[in-house]
């Protein structure tokens, strides 16, 4: 069955490719930090393996977030200040494709773009790194911990209320620096940039869901094109995994819901395991004064009704009365 299958699948990309050899270069739109590089070069390479007669450039643009590493995102913008001049490189034609971490990626995306595919997914769990100490529950009393996210900030002051929170932004090699130079006694991050940057050696401990759940969509990336190019998509929709694609598309239901936003301490991660899908969620104070936790069970095939269902039990636990309050 697997080699018919494997048989069946070279069929569909032969033919496929015979119906796109008009294309014959891409440029892919990135961010110029080296963790958006690096995924910009591995999208590239998805590409080249499967069409090596296209092409392929990678372009890179400094984003708003990138410029502005003083400030929260929850004051000047969110996190949709990482998208925006790749998307206007879209408009504009000078690039055919933008690579995104779909943590990046605002819920509501504009007709005039399409997500064609999301890509297998890397560990979407937090990571706790320090130089001094081996877990958060290693931290002493009074301890500094560095994170500008409000998701992490409720989870860890929750748990762990006699931690100290101090913003901590810039990209990932910034992030490290400012922990080298003892400003933090440990920084929390995303598992999947320091594993994809060969830095999985600074990671103490992740953090298991029941500490920190994970960000929508974290550790996945999406490609976004301009809408109504067919010609490109029959290019690009063979890299989408499908099952990251119903867990990323869950989460961000419970996140539109939710009106999930960087001022919004919120988090949904779902998971498949043998065909059975399991979605968790929680809304909370941005001090962890309170927080509501939620999850649902059910098969991946209705991965969208149980990213609603998730978003309604929250919702009747109390969600909405922390979202007005904020």
């Amino acid at each position: 069955m697997k080699i018919m299958n494997h048989m069946i699948n070279l069929r569909i990309i032969s033919v496929l490719k015979s119906k796109i050899m008009t294309i014959k270069k891409i440029t892919i739109a990135s961010r110029e930090s080296p963790l958006a590089m690096w995924q910009a070069e591995h999208i590239k390479y998805k590409i080249i393996k499967l069409y090596p007669d296209i092409e392929i450039n990678i372009k890179g643009f400094k984003t708003q977030g990138d410029t502005l590493i003083n400030q929260s995102l929850a004051t000047i913008g969110g996190k949709g200040l990482f998208i925006k001049e790749l998307e206007q490189a879209l408009l504009e034609k000078k690039a055919d494709l933008a690579v995104h971490s779909m943590k990046d990626l605002p819920m509501d995306i504009p007709d005039k773009f399409q997500l064609i595919a999301i890509s297998e997914r890397e560990d979407p769990r937090d990571a706790f790194i320090s130089n001094n100490f081996d877990s958060l529950d290693d931290m002493p009393k009074g301890s500094i911990i560095g994170t500008s996210s409000l998701r992490r900030q409720s989870q860890i002051k929750a748990k762990y209320p006699n931690l100290i929170i101090k913003p901590l932004r810039g990209n990932l090699q910034t992030r490290l620096n400012k922990l080298d130079k003892n400003q933090y006694g440990a920084i929390i991050l995303a598992a999947a940039g320091l594993i994809r940057l060969d830095l999985k050696n600074r990671i103490k401990e992740y953090l298991e869901t029941k500490i920190s759940i994970p960000s929508v969509g974290q550790g996945a990336l999406g490609i976004e094109v301009l809408s109504g190019n067919e010609e490109l998509n029959k290019v690009l929709k063979i890299l989408n995994d499908a099952d990251t694609s119903r867990c990323i598309l869950a989460e961000r239901v419970v996140s539109r819901t939710l009106a999930g936003s960087c001022s919004v301490p919120l988090g949904a991660h779902a998971s498949i395991s043998d065909n059975k899908f399991v979605i968790k969620g929680f809304v909370a104070m941005p001090d962890g004064s309170k927080i509501i936790h939620a999850e649902v069970k059910g098969q991946k095939s209705d991965f969208y009704k149980l990213g609603k269902a998730l978003s309604q039990i929250l919702i009747d636990k109390g969600a909405k009365d922390i979202l007005s309050s904020l």
